[in-house]
């Protein structure tokens, strides 16, 4: 089991740094491979919710990351003309879930050669995603670096579900398949115009989701959640993530012992 981790949103520096070293810190004492996620712009967002520091700054943040503390790093691109400039930093590029047919977008990212993470649609049905993987691999001619994330899906107004048979199908496609424990939880445009959750539902959704077998978690995670400018409701607070993960990689431990997988 590897990690995606970090704050939704880069707020700031210091917020940043505090949240990489202590996922740094207790990773390496578990022996889980961490990558380290912040997105320097929220683009999809709701006009009532923070964007983030902007492309320039968040890069430098991430790069001050990267150097510091030897992490990989993950984070979003909106657009076809980002790709190469985050690409510069990033070694995972994630295209988010509202664009994940976004054709020119998807090749644009392949055409970085870097590992292209593909969160599914919240409308879209899991065997859909072999449409992404043929675009990506129309540029890459393999599926060599191509993640899949299952982020939820829509449940009529204002709700997500999570249909544990999407991780299994979105398996035959012989990519690695990624469990977004933090955005299942959402509910969106639920509170005023802002996206609402509930975290306190992320430990049990994730459990699931190991019992069932993915090749990674994703773990949106804050110092202060109550305080985030984006995702307030769903991230899971920094103090608690050693007993998240001590959850997590023993589920996924017992799984793969007991099937498979």
């Amino acid at each position: 089991m590897f990690l995606i981790a970090g704050p939704c949103a880069i707020e700031c520096r210091e917020t940043v740094l505090l949240t990489a070293e202590t996922l740094k810190r207790v990773c390496e004492d578990m022996g889980i491979k961490l990558y380290f996620k912040s997105s320097y712009d929220k683009a999809n967002r709701t006009s009532n919710s923070g964007r983030g520091v902007g492309m320039e700054t968040g890069l430098r943040i991430l790069q001050e990351v990267k150097e510091q503390f030897a992490l990989p790093i993950l984070t979003d691109v909106h657009e076809s003309w980002q790709c190469k400039p985050v690409a510069q930093v990033a070694d995972v590029l994630q295209i988010p879930a509202f664009l994940s047919r976004q054709t020119d977008l998807l090749q644009a990212a392949a055409e970085t050669g870097k590992i292209v993470n593909v969160k599914k649609g919240q409308f879209m049905a899991p065997w859909d995603m072999k449409g992404c993987i043929a675009k990506i691999k129309a540029v890459r001619g393999n599926t060599d670096g191509i993640w899949l994330t299952e982020r939820g899906s829509s449940f009529g107004y204002g709700r997500l579900v999570v249909d544990m048979t999407s991780l299994v199908e979105m398996r035959k496609f012989g990519c690695p398949v990624v469990f977004d424990a933090t955005h299942s939880v959402q509910q969106p445009s639920s509170s005023e115009g802002i996206t609402g959750g509930n975290r306190d539902m992320v430990p049990h959704l994730m459990r699931a989701a190991l019992a069932v077998g993915v090749d990674g978690i994703f773990l949106e995670v804050h110092p202060k959640p109550e305080e985030a400018v984006s995702d307030a409701a769903n991230q899971v607070r920094l103090s608690d993530i050693r007993d998240i993960l001590l959850q997590a990689q023993e589920y996924d431990l017992f799984a793969k012992s007991k099937t498979n997988i």
